[in-house]
């Protein structure tokens, strides 16, 4: 199953979709909530319901403890999106000051997840939010860069407009350099574009030379409900906004594979330290919600 990470260049709605891509999802699938500006699911789509005593600082602190003590606590600090807990979301920070604790925390981060989704069959859907560079180049603190290297898919994110185009290629150029020398390839990188705006996705693709790999339509009230919480819309099950998502994690899943085919790109092993992550995802999904 494909580890999947989303950026944006600007706020661009990278967290309703990773959050709707997730919720689609017809397989186990964790949304992983690694924007060193702060993460917004907890007090937008949960409503609080996740205190700020789960979520992703504290794994920093743990992995400053040991590795052992990470790959221990990862499971605990996951919160359920759905009754049976097939749908996991990894809260993120609560105050963006957080972010330089995190540094030495990423590497050993992505190697969760792409064990998750080798060997335990995750969908892994990271929300590694606005882009940052310093000296033309991701910025060591502001991006979340192990994250992106390790990923089989990083998703530029772009709305149809002028102005969201025009942000984005500030960043194309940083981004495929920085995959093709430390990821899995240049063309790792692909554009999710939100259907809004006069521009179509051929017209984008060609405006940033990038393909299209997903598109998402901009449908108010159910990106309002996945950014904002409260009560869900009337079909929202039904709404073309998650239907898409379903139709794009398939798309992205079988781009993904294709890639792993054409490389050779290998299943990364458990190690000792994530006998843990991999014992515990599997035997206990976390049925049901915390009260």
């Amino acid at each position: 199953m494909p580890v999947t990470a989303l950026v944006s260049a600007k706020s661009c709605g990278v967290t309703a979709c990773a959050l709707a891509l997730t919720l689609a999802s017809g397989r186990p699938s964790l949304l992983a909530e690694c924007d060193p500006a702060g993460g917004t699911i907890r007090a937008g789509y949960l409503q609080t319901e996740a205190s700020a005593g789960y979520g992703l600082y504290h794994l920093a602190k743990a992995e400053r403890t040991s590795p052992d003590a990470l790959a221990n606590a990862f499971a605990s600090h996951l919160w359920p999106l759905d009754e049976a807990g097939h749908r996991q979301l990894l809260p993120g920070l609560t105050d963006p000051a957080q972010a330089a604790a995190l540094g030495r925390t990423w590497p050993a981060l992505a190697q969760i997840f792409r064990v998750l989704a080798d060997q335990v069959g995750h969908d892994v859907v990271i929300d590694a939010g606005r882009l940052a560079l310093h000296n033309g180049q991701l910025h060591p603190t502001f991006t979340p860069a192990p994250l992106l290297h390790q990923a089989d898919l990083v998703l530029l994110t772009v709305r149809g407009t002028e102005q969201s185009l025009t942000l984005a290629r500030h960043i194309t150029e940083p981004l495929v350099a920085e995959l093709a020398e430390h990821g899995t390839g240049a063309d790792a990188l692909g554009l999710l574009l939100i259907e809004t705006g006069p521009y179509r996705a051929h017209q984008v693709a060609e405006s940033l030379k990038l393909p299209v790999l997903a598109a998402l339509p901009y449908e108010r009230e159910t990106a309002e409900y996945l950014t904002l919480g409260g009560q869900p819309p009337r079909g929202y099950k039904r709404s073309r906004l998650l239907s898409q998502a379903r139709t794009a994690t398939a798309q992205l899943e079988a781009i993904a594979a294709r890639r792993q085919i054409q490389q050779q790109y290998p299943p990364q092993p458990a190690t000792a330290q994530l006998a843990g992550v991999l014992e515990r995802l599997t035997r206990n999904r976390r049925g049901g919600a915390r009260g």
